[in-house]
């Protein structure tokens, strides 16, 4: 590896995904800010230019800030066949953290990457907006809600909530329990359901309609919605797939989960009646819809339907769905009132 350059010297102070680092205020014209990272990628779109790097950069332009054999065995791999995503870039001989560092260092200094790619985490190459909405998730997500989004580090999460508000996805990485799936896992809470969020967001603002109405939620605390909700006229709830400790005093069980079909037959049925009257864009109706397929196709959900009512003249009809194995979460909600 020749001697680092100044550019490379000067983007190093820029290195790392702490709360307090800035960057270099122009991107060049290929590294524009792209859209939130919507699909489980180790890549996301505003990082891309990283991958460009390894793909298209000379033996001789990596090999200033590689060393030479790790700078020979990117070449040697990505003429077989080009190199898509950042894990198959680490399976690379020679190329551990350290170099993926390296190697987003040759990326920014080359100008295939600018501010709105932060950096590489683990095994995630972020942008700015996607650090953002981790730091938010972690910060404001319920407890019932961590744990099923983090259900093979229970530590990891209960570090989480006691050390929380964070101001950087660094530190949250850096708290005991949370490994490269685990922040993954978080990632994908935080910005994979994005255009179902903005339909959520629009069955809430047309769903309430005089005597009734609708509405949704993506981000809850399921225990407490099933458990302290209503003080009168209360309905035995049905609940399925949860542990025996987490069902509801009363609850019945039923001995199978709820499937994609399910799912989106509640959805489409909240959906349609929020939007009785066209009122909702079509185009955010069917983005938000095909996203939700996106995140339920051939998946398995726990949750519970009940009612409840705090007065004699109102009801209220409630169906909560977790995905059993990354916490994905629904809230559906329908109410009336004399």
């Amino acid at each position: 590896m020749r001697r680092l350059g100044s550019a490379l010297l000067a983007v190093s102070m820029f290195a790392g995904c702490g709360g307090g680092e800035s960057a270099p205020s122009t991107d060049s014209p290929s590294t524009q800010q792209a859209p939130l990272t919507t699909t489980d990628v180790d890549v996301a779109p505003e990082c891309l230019g990283i991958i460009n790097f390894v793909n298209n950069a000379s033996f001789q332009t990596l090999d200033a800030y590689l060393p030479s054999d790790v700078a020979n065995n990117l070449v040697a791999r990505r003429t077989t066949s080009p190199f898509v995503m950042l894990a198959e870039v680490s399976a690379v001989s020679g190329v551990g953290p350290a170099r993926l560092e390296q190697i987003e260092g040759g990326a920014r200094a080359q100008s295939y990457i600018g501010p709105s790619c932060v950096c590489i985490m683990g095994e995630l190459a972020l942008s700015a907006d996607g650090g953002a909405a981790i730091v938010s998730l972690v910060d404001t997500i319920h407890d019932s809600e961590l744990h099923d989004v983090l259900p093979d580090a229970w530590n990891g999460a209960v570090n989480l909530l006691n050390l929380r508000p964070f101001t950087s996805t660094q530190a949250i990485s850096n708290v005991a329990g949370i490994g490269n799936v685990s922040l993954r896992n978080i990632r994908n809470s935080a910005t994979l359901s994005r255009p179902l969020e903005a339909l959520i967001a629009a069955v809430n603002t047309y769903g309430y309609k005089g005597h009734g109405g609708v509405s949704m939620a993506r981000h809850f605390d399921w225990w407490q919605v099933v458990t302290t909700n209503g003080t009168y006229n209360r309905t035995t709830p049905e609940c399925f797939g949860l542990e025996p400790s987490s069902v509801p005093d009363g609850a019945t069980v039923r001995p199978y989960l709820a499937d994609a079909t399910e799912v989106r037959a509640e959805v489409v049925g909240t959906v349609n009646a929020a939007n009785s009257l066209n009122q909702i864009p079509g185009s955010v109706v069917s983005a938000g819809l095909a996203n939700l397929e996106t995140l339920i196709a051939g998946r398995s959900f726990k949750g519970c339907y009940f009612g409840y009512a705090n007065d004699p003249w109102s009801g209220h009809s409630v169906a909560i769905f977790v995905d059993t194995e990354n916490g994905f979460s629904l809230m559906t909600h329908s109410y009336w009132v004399e």
